[in-house]
């Protein structure tokens, strides 16, 4: 799986290489600008992008503007962003064409390689790795002026945030510690409160949740 990375620091840069080299991904690029950066998803072509959001020359959001730019003349390129900070606009950014491959990790809520390392194949993959802040944060702007997502009971709305993070029925019971057949009617709740329809694909699933939360754009 070929990847290119966008990172200024050095150090950081240096050790996303070595942690995806280890679990067997080929580094086709690691850049540090912008404009390496909009250069090597151009020409490489590769399998997933792993994009800080604050890169040179402009040290604001050229790394994620890059990144979709990208993605817009290539439909669907997997893009997982790094970020210190949720910031809303860019996630929803990355939601708006509902067409999956798609994450957003907060750099210092990475707790262990595992983790980075699932999150870049899920995303690679077609699926969504979101930090659960950033779900947390598009739920509370929803809910602001939102009746469905008024309706939902708390419960609902932790499976819901799972869900959202691009996990199975089968993971959020674990993390729950219920049963599989439980979350399965919660999630049925949520989809009808929603007025979503409802799917056994987890990747759909997520999306059309995803679309929800994007929907007050």
């Amino acid at each position: 799986m070929r990847v290119v990375l966008a990172e200024d620091l050095f150090l950081l840069r240096d050790g996303l290489v070595r942690l995806l080299e280890a679990h067997g991904f080929e580094i086709a690029a690691a850049v540090e600008s912008g404009p390496e950066l909009t250069r090597a998803l151009a020409e490489l072509e590769p399998d997933v992008a792993v994009v800080d959001v604050r890169l040179p020359p402009t040290h604001t959001d050229e790394g994620l503007q890059c990144a979709l730019n990208a993605r817009r003349d290539r439909p669907g390129l997997p893009v997982l962003v790094l970020s210190q900070h949720v910031e809303q606009l860019y996630a929803r950014e990355l939601l708006a064409d509902g067409s999956g491959g798609v994450g957003y990790l907060l750099k210092d809520r990475v707790f262990d390689a595992e983790q980075f390392v699932d999150a870049v194949r899920r995303v690679a993959a077609g699926g969504t790795a979101m930090d659960p802040q950033v779900i947390q944060q598009l739920l509370a702007r929803r809910a602001a002026d939102d009746q469905p997502l008024a309706r939902i009971t708390p419960r609902e709305r932790e499976v819901l945030e799972l869900m959202a993070q691009g996990r199975s029925n089968a993971a959020i019971a674990g993390k729950l510690v219920v049963t599989e057949r439980a979350i399965a009617k919660h999630t049925a709740n949520i989809f009808a409160k929603l007025g979503l329809e409802v799917s056994d694909d987890d990747n759909r699933r997520v999306l059309a949740v995803l679309a929800f939360l994007d929907r007050g754009r």
